[in-house]
């Protein structure tokens, strides 16, 4: 009798164990079938990371995720499940639920939806091992509000670093890059936040290769879009970041940008991204391309969250030589806004967009002034060259202060090249492009005046030709113009097409003016209600 009970127990042991397994299958009939879409960057090559690295991310917390049952999650799903901070800080407070409820809830959908075969979407790249201990010690104390960060699991862009944890960029070449916490991220657990893990990206931030598809890192694999897996774009660089927000693995995540790549994942995932003021935020810490135009933002499901996020984070980095000292995100002034009387300048071009038109529409109904108009041409070449002069110096900095091997980007290239097919499928085009480029300083210097100048004068004719609020775009369909006037950028879910795809309303407004555009989205969010779930 004894036998057969320590029979049963280790056959227990081992399903619950080989629950955690994880083994590559053979991808090529997908492969093949992407070959046939119309978007060339969704023609894949890999999609399963090849280091399967998912084997890693319950190592050392397996045995509380095991005693976690699809009972007590069911239980759960309603107190959490594209609840706000505040509802779930309600809840924490009205002991319905606690901070390692709301941890292992997340460990749980984790596991459950990324080691399923016909479900994963390679938003993850590491958990934190110390997660439940960590969510354990915030339940000894209750949070001051129910707007507090206290006991609120975050997720990073692998580009940020967190000491519990290495920061890849994406890339192989930094698997052993455990470094000291970014400026953000000390903000952040200062303000009580618990670091759940890190989220894939277009790997180096999607300055590396040409014409890859976004969301691809040969850590993570290929991000895929809960909408449509394989089927719809996951938006790049912050792919993970909106993709695991958008399918309920966290409460929030924060994502990095230079031009588009937190209003691209959040439009393509159908959340809320902002994208700051360069110097807002601080980018100390954080794989740079860009120490002119990168920036870090809260990728959240709804405004009110956003808006915690980026409070937190906010402050002074001495060591950001861009870092300014701003403390104006007032959460009141955001739940107790209204678009009445607000003016917004809208582009014709876009008015056939039928999805567009119906979200200026419910702003008209709103209250909301609507002034058409239509942007003035500017000349916005040398762009990328501020892109590539600037990587070619910053990245070398990151890697001298955070200890890392690595001299420059000719390092990696010669050390992907040692195994293209799993460091570098899609090639190193822009890296490559960058050694190559022999731009000076003069030359650069006189680029940024110009773009900044005329990044400020796409956007500040009609600002106060019309005495604007703000202008509303579509997705990162402005990024580009935004990142050079330094403009903030607030995107909101507006719908989706006739295929399910999502789309996004962006607000765009001066710099410094995050604050109301806040107050816009929070106001536009709370009367249109458009996110809907990607699925249960």
């Amino acid at each position: 009798m004894k036998k057969i009970i320590l029979f049963l127990f280790i056959v227990l042991i081992a399903g619950c164990n080989n629950s955690f397994s994880w083994k590559n299958y053979d991808e090529s009939i997908e492969i093949k079938e992407s070959k046939d879409h119309s978007n060339t960057r969704m023609q894949f090559k890999l999609i399963q990371s090849k280091i399967e690295i998912k084997n890693e991310w319950f190592k050392n917390i397996s045995t509380e995720l095991n005693q976690f049952s699809q009972k007590k999650y069911n239980t759960l799903k309603p107190l959490i499940i594209e609840k706000s901070i505040p509802e779930i800080q309600t809840n924490i407070l009205n002991s319905s639920l606690t901070y390692e409820d709301l941890v292992l809830f997340y460990l749980y959908r984790i596991q459950s939806i990324e080691f399923n075969k016909n479900q994963y979407l390679n938003s993850i790249i590491s958990i934190n091992q110390n997660i439940i201990e960590e969510a354990r010690e915030k339940d000894k104390t209750k949070p001051q509000s129910i707007f507090s960060l206290h006991g609120i699991p975050v997720l990073l862009k692998d580009n940020i670093n967190y000491d519990g944890l290495a920061t890849t960029a994406g890339s192989i070449a930094l698997n052993d890059n455990i470094s000291n916490n970014a400026f953000v991220v000390g903000k952040l657990k200062s303000e009580g936040a618990l670091i759940l893990g890190k989220t894939n990206l277009s790997e180096w931030a999607y300055y590396f290769c040409n014409n890859c598809p976004s969301g691809y890192s040969a850590q993570g694999g290929q991000t895929l879009n809960p909408y449509g897996r394989k089927k719809f774009d996951s938006g790049g660089s912050s792919s993970g970041s909106g993709v695991a927000i958008s399918a309920n693995f966290s409460s929030v995540s924060l994502g990095s940008e230079t031009s588009g790549s937190i209003l691209s994942p959040s439009s393509a995932n159908s959340i809320v991204g902002l994208k700051p003021t360069i110097g807002l935020v601080s980018r100390s810490g954080i794989v740079p391309i860009s120490s002119t135009l990168d920036t870090s933002g809260p990728m959240t499901k709804n405004v009110i969250d956003n808006a915690i996020v980026l409070k937190a984070i906010l402050g002074y980095d001495p060591d950001d030589n861009m870092s300014v000292s701003v403390d104006d995100i007032d959460l009141e002034s955001i739940i107790n806004s209204s678009l009445k009387g607000k003016r917004f300048g809208v582009f014709k071009d876009y008015l056939n967009d039928s999805l567009y038109l119906n979200a200026i529409n419910k702003i008209v109904k709103l209250g909301g002034i609507v002034v058409e108009f239509s942007p003035p041409k500017v000349d916005f070449s040398g762009f990328r060259k501020i892109l590539d002069y600037d990587m070619k110096f910053d990245l070398p900095k990151y890697f001298k202060k955070n200890k890392i091997l690595f001299t420059g980007i000719n390092d990696i290239i010669k050390f992907n090249n040692k195994d293209s097919l799993m460091r570098s499928p899609y090639g190193q085009g822009i890296f490559k492009s960058i050694i190559s480029d022999s731009t000076k300083l003069d030359e650069i210097n006189s680029i940024k005046t110009r773009i900044k100048t005329e990044g400020k004068k796409y956007f500040d004719i009609a600002i106060k030709k019309h005495k604007l609020d703000a202008i509303i775009s579509i997705n990162n369909y402005h990024a580009g113009y935004a990142a050079g006037a330094y403009y903030p950028c607030l995107t909101v879910p507006m719908g989706y097409d006739k295929n399910g795809k999502p789309f996004n309303l962006t607000f765009i407004s001066p710099s410094f003016t995050e604050n109301k555009l806040l107050q816009i989205g929070y106001a536009f969010e709370k009367e249109t209600n458009f996110r809907v779930k990607p699925f249960n």
